[in-house]
């Protein structure tokens, strides 16, 4: 792609999630989120594969029906009271309209089934900018209007942690594994968004750091499914022997970044008095973890066969930047004794 293209697309990535991000005007917010979407469509697009086309026009459909539906709750609130202030949101009608095109927009169970078919016909960038940058805006309109619907995003958030587990144990594909686990970490967001907003947000920004070290670390690898995982100590031993940190870290496990926000959530439910539900999220989050510690196996323990051209690579400089895998890993695996820092930051 030309380079001002390309230049002009990001920055209009930005853009959108800019003004979104800063409106409290309905009509604002949603023109945000149209440019955001128009500005990805071109990205994901960009390798003319039948798989790319498919994924973007499915994507494309899924993203106008959310934006529609969400401007159809806005003036419908509009209508009703008279007010277009995103903080203004009352009429219980256009609230819940309004969560469910969000939910579609970011995919949260029930309405999350675009997203592993649009994410498995995509290169691992795009992949990532989809997984992470997109999640920004309206997860921002659903920090807003959080608290007229409680009990429908706990039942969002809760349906979202049980259909990530379920739907990525029997997946061969790398793509669709981490769609799946963008949808359990969604749930986690979603059922702790009505008791503390600072929480789901600093969950997302974990998210964030996690989801971008395992997609760096494939796009390294040039990994595309569960067996090709197995060359990857031939191209490079170091960050293969790092990756299961990475991969358990995404599930949750101590003394690892990504238990963190899931044991700040846990004690969030159990002060709200939401013990079962706590105990089931803690209950599905090990579902997650049996296809974590998969790809660990797959990757760390699976030796392929030992012929002259798999041993080379790793001889082979790299025309990848290591820096934003660096730095990502890095804060994957050991940012939990930052915890109550990160906590205070979150509150302010």
């Amino acid at each position: 792609m030309n380079p001002y293209i390309l230049t002009t697309l990001l920055f209009s990535l930005g853009l959108g999630t800019t003004i979104t991000l800063a409106s409290s005007h309905w009509l604002l917010a949603w023109m945000g989120l149209e440019i955001n979407t128009l500005a990805i469509i071109p990205l994901m697009a960009q390798h003319h594969h039948p798989r790319a086309v498919e994924a973007t026009t499915k994507y494309f459909l899924i993203q106008a029906t959310a934006a529609a539906t969400l401007l159809f709750a806005g003036t419908t609130n509009a209508w009703l009271s008279g007010q277009w202030d995103i903080q203004q949101m009352t009429h219980p009608f256009p609230t819940t309209l309004l969560t469910l095109a969000l939910a579609l927009k970011i995919g949260l169970a029930p309405l999350h089934t675009w997203l592993p078919e649009v994410l498995q016909g995509l290169d691992l960038t795009t992949g990532l900018i989809l997984s992470t940058w997109q999640k920004l805006a309206p997860f921002a309109l659903l920090i807003q209007t959080h608290s007229v619907n409680p009990s429908l995003l706990m039942l969002l958030g809760l349906l979202s942690i049980l259909v990530g587990g379920w739907g990525g144990l029997n997946q061969t594909q790398l793509r669709k594994i981490l769609a799946y686990s963008s949808i359990a970490h969604l749930g986690w967001m979603a059922l702790v968004l009505q008791s503390s907003p600072s929480l789901a947000l600093l969950t997302l920004m974990t998210y964030f750091i996690m989801s971008s070290a395992t997609f760096l670390i494939f796009k390294l690898n040039k990994s595309t499914n569960i067996n090709t995982l197995a060359t990857s100590w031939a191209k490079a031993p170091i960050i293969t022997s790092l990756t299961p940190l990475i991969l358990l870290s995404l599930g949750g496990l101590p003394p690892l970044t990504g238990f963190m926000p899931k044991w700040l959530i846990l004690q969030e439910l159990t002060k709200q008095s939401l013990i079962p539900t706590a105990t089931l999220a803690a209950l599905a989050a090990l579902l997650s973890l049996y296809f974590y510690l998969r790809l660990s196996y797959a990757m760390t323990l699976t030796a392929s066969p030992n012929t002259l051209t798999g041993t080379t690579p790793w001889r082979l400089t790299s025309s990848q930047l290591a820096l934003p895998l660096a730095i990502s890993a890095t804060a994957t695996i050991s940012l939990l004794p930052l915890a109550p820092a990160m906590m205070a930051l979150s509150t302010l």
